[in-house]
């Protein structure tokens, strides 16, 4: 592996150039934040969990037809990717409400959708993430209506195979959130899927299985962190 210099450094990853044009380094650090980055830690093993998850998780969605810009793990925490110009949205699928659409609409705690409910978030810690509408992000300029459908359509077959996948394992798939970025002419999946991005209940209890575990200190998120984990990986 050849690790070019830092592309971008986020809240919990580094990007760097590689020897290759359009592929790039993905390293995850142990770095934790939450509410905009207003709450922050560091917790040993934290990079190599999400890193591993997300390997996993994105390797059964490509089985399953959802194109993402994974190629392969260099070591426990860092990843090969393909290259994408990244589209500024959080797109967001909920099972059941929880967090900030029970605080904004009349839902109760744990409420089913159904259908799922989709939505679509501006990506800017300066303006906390505002919710979008597909009219506002064509006159972005971030994507055409038709590109709106398919991104949506694909968000929507991601919760049909993890929903199913994490069933099997004893956890429920309450939300989650992903993002999406061009690879030429094509819309790949991007970021990555791990207990930071997801919201996970054990099923029958709705014991907080993610960084809920830490945004609202209901525990050792680590131990949450690593029973997901072994879960994951000894399901296969």
């Amino acid at each position: 592996m050849t690790q070019g210099e830092i592309l971008y450094s986020g809240k919990a990853k580094t990007i760097c150039l590689s020897e290759k044009p359009d592929e790039l380094i993905v390293s995850f650090r142990d770095d934790i934040t939450a509410f905009d980055g207003g709450k922050k830690d560091q917790l040993q093993g934290k990079g190599a969990s999400n890193a591993g998850v997300s390997a996993f998780l994105f390797g059964i969605l490509e089985e399953s037809g959802v194109q993402t810009h994974f190629i392969r793990m260099e070591d426990p925490v860092t990843m090969r990717v393909k290259k994408l110009s990244m589209i500024p949205l959080e797109v967001i699928v909920r099972n059941r409400a929880a967090g900030s659409i029970v605080r904004n609409y009349p839902f109760t705690e744990g409420h089913y959708f159904d259908p799922p409910v989709v939505v679509t978030d501006y990506k800017d810690d300066t303006r906390h993430d505002p919710m979008i509408n597909d009219d506002i992000i064509v006159a972005l300029g971030l994507l055409t209506h038709e590109e709106i459908a398919r991104v949506k359509a694909s968000a929507l077959k991601v919760n049909l195979v993890l929903k199913a996948f994490f069933d099997g394992i004893g956890l429920e798939l309450v939300d989650f959130k992903i993002e999406y970025g061009r690879y030429g002419n094509t819309i790949l999946l991007g970021d990555e899927i791990s207990m930071d991005s997801m919201r996970l209940w054990e099923k029958g209890t709705m014991k907080s299985m993610d960084k809920d575990v830490y945004r609202f200190e209901k525990g050792d998120v680590m131990e949450a962190y690593r029973t997901v984990s072994a879960r994951i990986f000894g399901s296969r």
